[in-house]
């Protein structure tokens, strides 16, 4: 029999599609598509979708990394946000994170 011939298996059709349409698109294209699979998973599911997700993530990544991990990550974080912000953006979470202690805690 020639290779022509030969039946593909459906890992491999994928496989090629998926490389003949990374070869033919640029990361606008994912992108797009991304926000369209995006938006219709938002509109089909609700609230409590999300929070399922998100606790499942959440448990795995902790079952999967040690307290290094969340320091470094920690770290990183801090380290984007204060060169992203300034003293002002600081001072205003500060307020608001003092006045929600306060009203959680009965206090004016």
């Amino acid at each position: 029999m020639a290779d022509k011939d030969k039946k593909m298996t459906v890992e491999e059709a994928g496989r090629k599609g998926g490389e003949a349409t990374a070869d033919s698109h640029d990361k606008e294209f994912y992108q797009e598509i991304g926000k369209k699979g995006g938006e219709t998973t938002s509109d089909s599911h609700g609230k409590d979708f999300y929070q399922e997700i998100g606790k499942k993530g959440g448990e795995s990544t902790a079952d999967n990394h040690d307290k290094e991990f969340y320091q470094e990550i920690g770290k990183k974080g801090g380290e984007a946000t204060a060169d992203s912000h300034d003293k002002d953006f600081y001072q205003e979470i500060g307020e608001k994170g003092g006045n929600a202690r306060a009203k959680n805690n009965g206090e004016d």
